[in-house]
């Protein structure tokens, strides 16, 4: 029979290979056949790492859906980020970056504030202009009937148009039709679709007058939103010449809508006030509305960096949760370590178990996480219209995110194990 002295266990229990040192001799002196190292190949280690982790469900659960929370945190927000920005950049596109609003300002010069009767005439002249639409202010009320009181016009505005507003803007009807030649000197009008909602007007199956100006008006027509002229979708149009027959009003533009060709958008808004009003221009203000829907895209953006800061925090709590665990796990487990490292486990051997449950419960944790991201971003995407869209980088950044974090939370605690003396852990169980 054979036997190993104590300090060839050690020399074999530290290093795994193969021990140099002469070999132990039997009673009658003939050398033994050489100590054979200690291994644990990949496969094995996986299964003992595993095994560890069934072994504790609940706690592993728990470690493991810290991790998942903050990886479908960061997911989630790039997601929504991306498919609420590319919605945006949809909206934009499909109405137009060259739209110019012209509106009074408030300058210094010694003018009324006011637009000159031939702004629109005016601006149409100008070469780079490629459509232009005015909205003139018409100072009556407008109710769903003549018993409402005077003061309940429930901000409502009134305005005066013509038929060619609604190309000018790229927008569309929700029910009935637009304005149109044979119609804008009739009394009929067209409401926005706040206003719309605001007069209780749902659709048009059957014939729906409103009063407006103690005159009684058939609604041709309903609004889809103005992304780019919101003003718009709380009035109601009428058509500029039966402004001036029934409600007697001067025409003078109150908002002028211009669609400026593309490449010319800049050298055009520079000269449009002094082509308007060349006495005063300080008096003329010029706007981009697309100006609007990009800052909000900016503002948007900050908020998505705040949420990624916020994902980040609840990764790393659970990357805290995880090296919790190991650490308590190293702590309970002090026998088994001994009990393996008594029978040949070696110190790497100890810090690869260790280190693969962290990783485990990491890389669990953070394929459920991505999972729940996709699955929050597309169920609120799809409510709101947009398209999905999760960017590469979140599916494949989340994985390497949670598995770099479960490395790290490893290894202090699987460094720590592999120390663990076998004869004081057998002693201390």
């Amino acid at each position: 029979m054979t036997s190993v002295s104590a300090q060839d266990t050690d020399a074999v229990g530290d290093t795994g290979d193969l021990v140099t040192a002469e070999p132990a001799r039997s009673d009658h002196g003939a050398p033994n056949a050489a100590i054979a190292p200690s291994r644990l190949r990949l496969a094995e280690v996986i299964r003992v790492g595993l095994g560890s982790l069934a072994a504790r469900k609940l706690r592993s659960v728990l470690s493991a859906l810290g991790i998942a929370i903050g990886i479908a945190s960061l997911v989630s927000v790039l997601g929504l980020s991306d498919s609420s920005k590319s919605a945006l950049l949809d909206q934009i596109g499909a109405l137009g970056t060259n739209l110019l609003t012209v509106e009074a300002g408030s300058g210094f010069g010694a003018g009324d504030a006011a637009l000159p009767g031939t702004a629109v005439a005016t601006v149409g002249r100008v070469a780079t202009v490629e459509a232009t639409a005015a909205v003139y202010s018409v100072g009556v009320g407008v109710y769903r009937n003549d018993l409402v009181p005077e003061d309940r016009t429930g901000g409502i505005s009134v305005f005066a148009t013509d038929p060619g507003l609604m190309g000018t803007l790229n927008g569309s009807i929700a029910h009935g039709v637009f304005l149109t030649e044979a119609t804008r000197a009739h009394p009929v009008a067209v409401v926005g679709a706040v206003a719309a909602e605001r007069l209780g007007i749902r659709n048009l199956d059957t014939a729906v007058e409103l009063y407006l100006g103690g005159r009684w008006v058939e609604v041709l027509g309903v609004l889809e939103p103005f992304a780019l002229a919101a003003d718009l979708d709380r009035a109601v149009l009428i058509g500029d010449r039966a402004a001036e027959t029934y409600y007697d009003i001067e025409l003078a533009p109150t908002v002028v809508y211009v669609r400026v060709d593309e490449d010319h958008i800049d050298a055009t808004r520079d000269v449009l006030a002094g082509t308007i009003d060349p006495e005063n221009p300080e008096e003329v203000e010029i706007s981009r509305p697309s100006d609007l829907l990009e800052a909000r895209s900016a503002a948007e953006s900050s908020f998505t960096g705040l949420f990624l800061g916020l994902g980040a925090v609840a990764l790393l709590v659970g990357g805290i949760g995880v090296a919790n665990v190991m650490v308590i796990g190293v702590i309970e487990r002090r026998g088994e370590i001994g009990l393996r490292r008594a029978i040949g486990a070696t110190r790497a051997h100890i810090r690869r178990q260790f280190l693969t449950e962290a990783l485990t419960l990491a890389s669990l944790g953070g394929a459920v996480g991505v999972l729940m991201g996709v699955s929050v971003t597309y169920v609120y995407a799809t409510t709101q219209g947009w398209r999905v869209i999760i960017p590469t980088v979140a599916l494949a950044g989340g994985i390497a995110a949670a598995v770099a974090i479960g490395a790290v939370a490893g290894l202090y605690p699987a460094i720590r194990a592999a120390k663990v003396s076998p004869t004081e852990a057998l002693r201390s169980d």
